[in-house]
Parts: structure tokens; C-alpha cells; sequence
């Protein structure tokens, strides 16, 4: 069967279509779509394939997607304009703006901290379910109220899914919008097709998310979780507690298409992702250009076992390293969602990039998104 594709591409640009079509014959692409902007111009916005399983659903321009962590680069984003209006410090206690989180071991953990994932709450101890996890007072009431797994400040642990609750939160009680709202506020003005909370009526649009057989990580029961202890409790409560935290049985679902969990549930396109980036490359747009260098420099490097690797997190967003690198130009900044989705932002040369799939294969490298960026930075009109 031949695999739907369309969208325009620049004269120079040519070499990104090709790879595209290509992570369709060659790489196991489903359905996709990869958007570039170069200063200020798109240039590359394709979209192909499936949106769903069956292949009765081609991908269109206005399909949108679960993006995964891709959505802790926006949710940082948010909390860092919180920052920049001057309503909280970096280095001031989060219990400033969420006095009920200054308990158990936290009471001095700071916004920078839990920006890059050092604030000691990756997972929560209090056994949580799915229907727990759509409750948004009930999840950011339990993660409050928990333990922290770590001195704040001691370590880093990818908060792969409380993020969503714990910046989430703090957005809320900082500007008075839930994240959902806080994010059209500025998704809205520049067309970014976005989307903490997806509408009812926007909900015909979403691809379905495809995990490949065998390769999607086993639930674990209540009574599995207490039975383990130490990093390895920590790390199995991130994912299972609630049981669907990390999307497992629920994705797909009108109620998780709906939540507002930033860290995880973020559906949209990859030219909405591209035009948030784009934004943040122009001077003061979004953020100022200060605080922006702030966020987007390494402010934790070391061993993560969530991740299990040697990791550098900024503010929000992840700097580009040799592991993991945006483009070939230093300063470069975005953030990585599972299966391989992308938005990031190169100021030096001017690009925007955005990138959804709905194929998940858990993976710490992703083949079709290397071989888009290695296009991009390949093609004849940034010789």
C-alpha cells in the first residue's frame, strides 16, 4: 500500500522530504508529521502516513498528537513567564506559591530545582488509580502531601510524570490558570496548534498512538509496587502510580486526550510545536532573552535511573549535548518526547523544529527524528 504524503518543502530543503519518505519505507513510521521553520519562514511542512492502526485514517495537516515530554519544554515555558512577570524567583521555595508542598522533606525545594528535576518528588507514595489520575486537585493534593524520595538539590530523577503536576500546579497558583488555559494564552496569537487538554470537538483530530507489540512496559500491581524499595520503588511508582501515569491502557482515550497533564498527555502538531520554538528565537518574544539564557544552559548533569543514562537537564527545556544533539550549533534547546517526537529551537542558525509520530517504541534515540534533523542541517539552503 502506498503511504499518503503531502506538504510543501523550500527550494534547498529538498533532502528533508526525502528523508521523511524515507522513515516510512526504511524506518517503521506510521504516521508523521515534521515541520521547520528557518528564520521566521516554514519551509519544510510534511505530513504523511496513518493516523491509526488500521490505516483507514490518513494524517492530515490539521491532525494532531500526543506529543509526550515534549510538553515539559512548554510547561516550563509557562512557568518560566511566571519568572519573567516577576511573581516568583528561581531560587525561592516552591511552598512561596504552594504552601501545602512544604512538607515531608520539601519545605526547602525551589522552583529552579523543580524545573530541572531535582525537587525530590518523581513519583508518589500514596497508591493512587486511573480514576485518581483525571482528578487534577486529587493528584496535586497527593503529590503535596508526599514524601520526598531525595534531599531536593542532591541529585536529579526525571520526573516523567509528576512533572505535569508538580509545574502544572505551580502555573495554576502562580497566574491563576490551569496549565490548558495558560498555554492557549500564548499558543493562540502566533497559530500554534497546541494543547494541554484537548476540546471535545478538536478530539476527531487526534491520531491514535500506536505502542508496538511486545515492546509497551508491563503494568505493575499495587502489591508489585510495595514489594520493591529504594531507586527501584521510585522509579516503578513514576510510571505506575496511578496505574495509567505514563498513558499505559488509557491513552487514546477521550478522558486522557482531555486531562491537562503537561508532563505526558500534550496533543498537537508539528507545525504548532515549530511555531513555539520559532517564537522563542526571536529576541525577548516569549521570554526575555536573559532568562532565556538562564533556562536553556546545563543547570544538572549526572546519572538519572529513571532515564538510565548520564543526563543534562536546564530549566524546562534540555540543552543539546553530544548524546543527544539538536543540530550542530552550540546553544541549541527543546525537549524530547517518548517514541521520539521533538520541538526545539536554534537561535545561531535560525531553525524551528517540530516533529509528531504515533508509532512508540520506547527508545532513548530515535532513528526517524536523527535522520529529519541530520536532513535539515544538511540541506542546500543552510550551506
Amino acid at each position: 500500500m502506498d503511504v499518503p504524503n503531502s506538504g510543501e518543502c523550500a527550494t534547498g530543503f529538498e533532502g528533508v522530504r526525502a528523508a521523511f519518505a524515507e522513515n516510512f519505507v526504511e524506518r517503521g513510521e506510521i504516521g508523521a508529521a515534521v515541520c521547520v521553520i528557518h528564520e521566521g519562514e516554514v519551509v519544510v511542512d510534511l505530513v504523511g502516513g496513518w493516523a491509526d492502526q488500521g490505516h483507514t485514517r490518513v494524517w492530515m495537516p490539521d491532525t494532531i498528537c500526543d506529543f509526550y515530554s515534549v510538553g515539559k519544554g512548554l510547561l516550563g515555558l509557562l512557568l518560566l513567564r511566571e519568572v519573567d512577570a516577576g511573581r516568583i524567583g528561581l531560587d525561592d521555595p516552591i511552598g512561596d506559591a504552594w504552601p501545602e508542598f512544604a512538607c515531608n522533606g520539601k519545605e526547602d525545594a525551589t522552583i529552579r530545582q523543580a524545573l530541572c528535576h531535582q525537587a525530590g518528588v518523581p513519583a508518589i507514595h500514596e497508591p493512587l488509580t486511573d480514576d485518581n489520575l483525571f482528578d487534577w486537585d486529587r493528584m496535586t493534593t497527593a503529590l503535596a502531601e508526599t514524601d520526598a524520595w531525595f534531599e531536593p538539590g542532591s541529585r536529579h530523577v526525571y520526573h516523567t510524570n509528576t512533572y505535569g503536576h508538580l509545574i502544572g500546579e505551580l502555573v495554576h497558583r502562580l497566574s491563576g490558570r490551569m496549565p490548558g488555559a495558560a498555554l492557549a494564552e500564548i499558543a493562540r496569537p502566533i497559530g500554534a496548534d497546541v494543547h494541554f487538554g484537548v476540546r471535545e470537538a478538536d478530539q476527531a483530530r487526534c491520531a491514535d498512538v500506536i505502542w508496538q507489540p511486545n515492546m509497551a512496559i508491563p503494568a505493575m500491581s499495587p502489591d508489585e509496587l510495595a514489594a520493591l524499595d529504594g531507586d527501584a520503588a521510585m522509579v516503578a511508582h513514576s510510571y505506575f502510580n496511578p496505574p495509567g501515569y505514563a498513558s499505559i491502557g488509557v491513552v487514546n482515550t477521550a478522558r486522557w486526550r482531555a486531562s491537562q497533564i503537561g508532563s505526558t498527555s500534550g496533543h498537537g502538531s508539528a507545525h504548532g510545536i515549530a511555531k513555539i520554538y520559532a517564537a522563542l528565537c526571536e529576541p525577548d518574544r516569549l521570554l526575555s532573552d536573559d532568562l532565556l539564557a538562564e533556562a536553556t544552559k546545563p543547570a544538572s548533569t549526572g546519572p538519572c535511573p529513571v532515564l538510565g543514562e548520564t543526563v543534562t537537564f536546564g530549566l524546562g527545556f534540555t540543552p543539546t549535548t553530544d548524546r543527544r544533539p539538536l543540530g550542530p550549533n552550540p546553544g541549541s534547546f527543546g525537549h524530547f518526547g517518548t517514541g521520539g517526537s521533538l520541538g526545539f529551537c536554534d537561535r545561531v542558525g535560525g531553525i524551528a523544529f517540530g516533529y509528531v509520530m504515533n508509532r512508540v517504541i520506547p527508545r532513548w534515540q530515535s532513528s526517524c527524528n536523527r535522520a529529519l534533523i541530520d536532513a535539515v542541517y544538511e540541506s542546500a539552503a543552510l550551506r
